[in-house]
């Protein structure tokens, strides 16, 4: 049983980014991208109209956005679906406050090897990936909190 646990281990080790590498560059908008933001520590979420725990995310990433924006910290969501009208669907009953790049071909989902919706990637003011979480549990909110505070401070 050990050895299957490590295997598995291994393999989630090859097919999830590294933690500590530069975060892959994406367009924000017509003016920004991703690496223009560093010096700031940003949450690049990544979401779906279908996805159930990304309704239950939004609100807590709102609140995140307005508490820490001016202490140098923002929220970029990243959406996935082929239509964009069912992501403006769902942006209709759970607004966000926070930018909303359209990534219908996954190609951003690509780069960043998405193992899971919602999948969030928390980036250092350096640029590098810091902390990865497949899926969102309103349990370990606390806990993705404290890796966002202990990042703005450095």
């Amino acid at each position: 049983m050990k050895s299957i646990l490590s295997i598995f281990v291994l393999l989630v080790g090859l097919i999830t980014p590294a933690v500590a590498e530069p975060a892959p560059d994406f367009k924000i908008n017509d003016k920004t991208s991703l690496s223009d933001l560093k010096g700031k520590v940003v949450y690049v979420d990544f979401w779906a109209s279908w996805c159930a725990p990304c309704r239950k995310s939004f609100p807590w990433l709102n609140e995140l956005q307005t508490q820490y924006k001016e202490k140098g910290f923002t929220v970029i969501a990243v959406n996935v679906d082929v239509e964009k009208s069912m992501a403006d669907e769902f942006l209709e009953q759970v607004p966000a406050n926070f930018p909303i790049v359209y990534d219908p071909n996954s190609k951003i989902a690509k780069a960043y090897q998405l193992v899971g919706m919602p999948s969030s990637y928390i980036i250092g003011r350096d640029g590098e990936v810091k902390h990865m979480h497949a899926g969102f549990s309103s349990k370990k909110t606390a806990q993705y909190q404290q890796e966002i505070i202990e990042l703005i401070k450095q």
